[in-house]
């Protein structure tokens, strides 16, 4: 049985059926839900489903050609295992530009669905009219870029690793275009180059009193620049040491994963349409990220922090997950909640703030690894080795942004002087400090 029952948000399928654009337009133009297929009305999953993979990517091509506007970022389709019987769920967002409607049939009562309750209802002219007017003009996908000679290498590299065919429908495919044919401001953000500055701010104490480092990771694709923020907390997550007598336990200042998606909530769901960016700041007790827009219309707190999916930007949801820096939708903030209280979340009319504190206070600091004669990078790189001794080179290079030139240079004068050693095969083995 699935742990769900049929209301407002969800409903129960048993199988593909013919009403399956309706089904996924209701939910679009009132607050988004769950369809589940392969349960029976009592959430009985009837293991009736053969090649889910086939039905999974029919489903998506169904919803993707046949429902209006572009639903790309706005729903997800995913194989459920439960105590050993397969069933699929679509997940569908709250739509950003209503009413969304069949192709082809324009926007009609018969073709403009809303959801009442459990059930379905079409809606009637004045709703739709009243619906289409008040859609967003601020949507990204309809801002021409301010820059109309704009590069993708950045991007095409990481759907090429990511297995993705490159080929001369790719942009398309993301919705890089206004109606008349020019670069939006998606593909703006996702150029090799922009104006979009982002910074990443450090203060000794614990206000913004004493800056000590300030570093701007703006001006190329935003995927690009997640990675790179991404790799700044991962190198600035120092590991404490808790001492429990008569054991010793250690513990890092904050939870990555949980970073990882509270970096990525704030670069995908910034309103970039105003000219703002997100920020992220660490200080000696806490980090903290602010991005501009507050919560989106039509969402309460309570259902934020609950996980109901409504993002703002769907195009730049559908391109991140593309690309696994996220998973499937409305599922971020609950992962986050898992490791911190809800309180860690500040709500403001224009911009949501999070604060993570560090238990500095209740852990002694690992000892430094910090040798006379040695540079930045190569105390970089000792301290990357303590974190994860089997790391390799390529992998040093990308976390601390050099080339692996650089890299294996400091790598060799650190073995010949004695600092590190290596402990087994090249394949399977790992570095070690020399004390």
């Amino acid at each position: 049985m699935v742990d769900a029952i049929e209301d407002k948000r969800n409903e129960f399928k048993t199988k593909i059926t013919d009403d399956l654009e309706k089904e996924v337009i209701s939910f679009l133009n009132t607050d988004g839900g769950n369809l589940f297929i392969g349960v029976d009305d009592n959430g009985n999953i009837i293991n009736n489903l053969s090649n889910v993979d086939l039905i999974q990517r029919t489903i998506k091509d169904r919803i993707k050609d046949n429902i209006r506007p572009s639903t790309l970022g706005l729903f997800d389709v995913v194989v459920n295992n439960k105590d050993d019987k397969k069933y699929i769920q679509i997940i569908v967002a709250r739509g950003t530009e209503k009413p969304y409607y069949i192709n082809g049939m324009g926007m009609t009562p018969d073709s403009c669905f809303m959801r009442i309750g459990s059930s379905i209802q079409s809606m009637n002219m004045e709703t739709i009219l009243n619906l289409f007017s008040k859609r967003t003009r601020s949507n990204l996908k309809n801002i021409k870029s301010p820059n109309q000679k704009l590069n993708f290498k950045t991007l095409k590299i990481y759907y090429t690793e990511k297995g993705f065919e490159i080929n001369d429908n790719f942009l398309k495919k993301l919705d890089f275009y206004t109606e008349d044919g020019m670069f939006n401001y998606i593909a703006y953000l996702l150029s090799d180059n922009n104006n979009i500055s982002i910074q990443f701010a450090k203060y000794k104490g614990d206000d913004v009193s004493n800056l000590i480092e300030n570093e701007d990771y703006g001006f190329c694709s935003l995927i690009q620049v997640t990675d790179n923020i991404l790799n700044k907390f991962k190198l600035e997550n120092k590991t404490y040491t808790k001492i429990e007598s008569p054991t010793r336990k250690e513990i890092k200042m904050f939870n990555y994963e949980a970073i990882k998606e509270l970096v990525t909530n704030a670069i995908i769901h910034n309103d970039w349409s105003n000219g703002y960016s997100p920020k992220f700041e660490i200080f000696d007790n806490k980090l903290v990220i602010s991005s501009n827009g507050g919560i989106q219309e039509g969402v309460t707190q309570k259902e934020f922090l609950e996980g109901f999916s409504n993002p703002r930007n769907p195009e730049l949801m559908r391109i991140f997950r593309d690309l696994s820096f996220v998973e499937q939708l409305g599922t971020g903030i609950q992962r986050v909640l898992k490791v911190y209280p809800k309180d860690i979340f500040e709500f403001y009319p224009n911009h949501i703030r999070v604060t993570i504190y560090f238990e500095e206070n209740y852990f002694q600091k690992e000892e430094k690894v910090d040798f006379i004669n040695l540079n930045e990078i190569q105390n970089s790189i000792l301290k990357l080795i303590m974190d994860k001794p089997n790391i390799t080179q390529p992998e040093l290079a990308k976390l601390l942004g050099v080339t692996t030139k650089t890299i294996s240079r400091n790598f060799k004068f650190l073995l010949d002087n004695n600092y590190i050693e290596r402990i087994g095969a090249n394949k399977n083995g790992y570095w070690k400090i020399i004390n």
